[in-house]
Parts: C-alpha cells; sequence; structure tokens
C-alpha cells in the first residue's frame, strides 16, 4: 500500500490493475478550465479527473467561508463511489505543480478514513519525462460504495485557531510563500499578512527544482527546524484557502513525522471577520 508518494515507474507497473484508480487534479487558478482542457487531451491511461472547485471544494459563501471550502462528507462519499473506490482500491492523484493540487485529494481521502492514496512524485511532467503511455480517451467507470470513516481530528476551525495561535505548546503553521507570509504582496486575497503567531514553512520548498519531492530525511529537517519538539496533534497548517497546505501535511507525513492537522478555511476565511487579528511582517 502507498500512501504517502509514489513514482511514475512504480505507478506504471500498476496501471492496468483492476484495484488501482488515478485521478488527474491538474487545475490552475488563474484559468479554472484550463486542467480539464489539458486532461482531455491527453493524461494517463485510465485517471478520471476531479476539478479542484467543482470537485474537491464545496460552493463559497460570500462574507463566510474562505475560497476552496471542503465539500459535505455526502457529496464526497458519492464522488468517490462513482469513480469506484471501495476500500481495497489504491489511490494515486497526479497534477503538473508536484502535487500542490493533488495533495488535496490526498488529504481528502484520508480525512474519510481511506489510507491506501498517493501523490505521484513529480506529477505528470515526470511521467511524460519518463515516455510512459497516455491517452486522451475518459475511462468508464466501474462505480463501487465508499464508506467514510470521518476523521474530524484532523482538521480545526478558525475558532480552535485563534485558541492555540497563543499557546507555547502548538504551532500554527502557514504554508504559503514567505513574501504573502511577511504581507509584502498579496496577489489573490483581499488582506495582506499572516495569523499572528504563525510561523512560515513555505510549501514549495518541499521540492526540488526538478520537480520531485525530497528525502524523507530532508524534510524532517526543514520542518524540525521550524517546529522543534511540537508533536503533530498540536502543530495546524493553514494557506491561502486549505488546498498547498495539504502538500506541506503530505510532506510532513512523508518525513515520518506524524498526522498533522489541517486548518481547512485557511487565511482566505480568517479575513472575512474583521475582529480576527492580521499580523505583518516576519
Amino acid at each position: 500500500m502507498y500512501t504517502t508518494l509514489i513514482s511514475a515507474a512504480d505507478l506504471s507497473e500498476h496501471i492496468h490493475q483492476p484495484n488501482w484508480i488515478v485521478v488527474d487534479c491538474r487545475f490552475n487558478l488563474a484559468d479554472p478550465g484550463a486542467g480539464l482542457r489539458a486532461y482531455l487531451e491527453s493524461h494517463i491511461p485510465g485517471a478520471f479527473y476531479a476539478h479542484l472547485e467543482e470537485d474537491l471544494s464545496a460552493p463559497v459563501v460570500p462574507g463566510k467561508t474562505g475560497r476552496h471550502p471542503l465539500p459535505s462528507v455526502e457529496t464526497v462519499a458519492a464522488l468517490f463511489s462513482h469513480w469506484g473506490i471501495g476500500p481495497e482500491v489504491q489511490v494515486v492523484a497526479y497534477d503538473d505543480m508536484s502535487g500542490a493540487i493533488a495533495a488535496r485529494l490526498w488529504w481528502m481521502l484520508r480525512w474519510l478514513g481511506h489510507d491506501a492514496v498517493a501523490v505521484l512524485n513529480g506529477g505528470w511532467p515526470a511521467w511524460e519525462d519518463a515516455g510512459l503511455p497516455t491517452e486522451a480517451r475518459i475511462p468508464s467507470a466501474q462505480p463501487a460504495k465508499f464508506i467514510p470513516h470521518l476523521r474530524p481530528e484532523m482538521l480545526i476551525d478558525a475558532d480552535r485557531v485563534e485558541v492555540i495561535r497563543k499557546l507555547q505548546e502548538y504551532k500554527v503553521v502557514d504554508s504559503r510563500t514567505s513574501d504573502r507570509y511577511r504581507g509584502e504582496v498579496e496577489p489573490i486575497d483581499p488582506v495582506a499578512g499572516h495569523i499572528p503567531g504563525a510561523v512560515n514553512i513555505p510549501h514549495p520548498d518541499n521540492v526540488s527544482s526538478n520537480g520531485q519531492w525530497l528525502g524523507p530525511e530532508a524534510l524532517r529537517r526543514q520542518f524540525l527546524e521550524v517546529l522543534g519538539d511540537t508533536p503533530a496533534g498540536h502543530t495546524a497548517f493553514y494557506c491561502g484557502s486549505g488546498v498547498t497546505a495539504c502538500r506541506n501535511i503530505l510532506a510532513y507525513k512523508h518525513a515520518g513525522l506524524g498526522d498533522a492537522l489541517l486548518y481547512p478555511g485557511s487565511w482566505s476565511e480568517w479575513i472575512v471577520d474583521p475582529d480576527r487579528a492580521v499580523a505583518i511582517g516576519g
């Protein structure tokens, strides 16, 4: 069973096995239709397509939610059932951003109790670079019964973040790039800055320049340098909208550090309430 990352070579050996399901998660925030267009042009054989905003998120409620709120358990379970994700199925998610989007699906499956899920190391570029087969055909689904086993302990809400951000024994981690964390730039959300008390571990630092993930030991050193001996259950990650924070949670898990928490609403939800404090600087 693969539970964090899988190589293109390893995936290619299992691609045609009936108990393996691949999901293409390519998405571009600036062009929400780009991922589907790319999928229809070419994808890993047998892969289904998951749209970040239509499949892996609920509709935004202005003034209440962040940009990518989690969908209901019932909605997600119906989608997973349609794809054919039963209890013995190995799922592999990929994108073209070294897991920045695919990690959202990885996290959601684990949130609903399905541990046999991994992200393709290097994503679509690694698959193409290896000269592995592709196709444009949309696969026929073989539905199964996905039975969710909800793990509510994997996430926290804004009220809980407000409490733990002031406690020394907890760490709230901003997963965005350092310039966004410091409030020097904000290309997406209407307010710049970060949650007061949060530390910064940018999610792009989990991968090398060639798009491959760092090894477990390198990732472990990277996290421990900032988090020290804070345990996984006291470590909560957020980002702009609860998507790329999952990439940090995946890296944290791959490093052997355990299951950290996610604040799904993240920065875009935090700032809808003007009474919540905002910090600027490092």
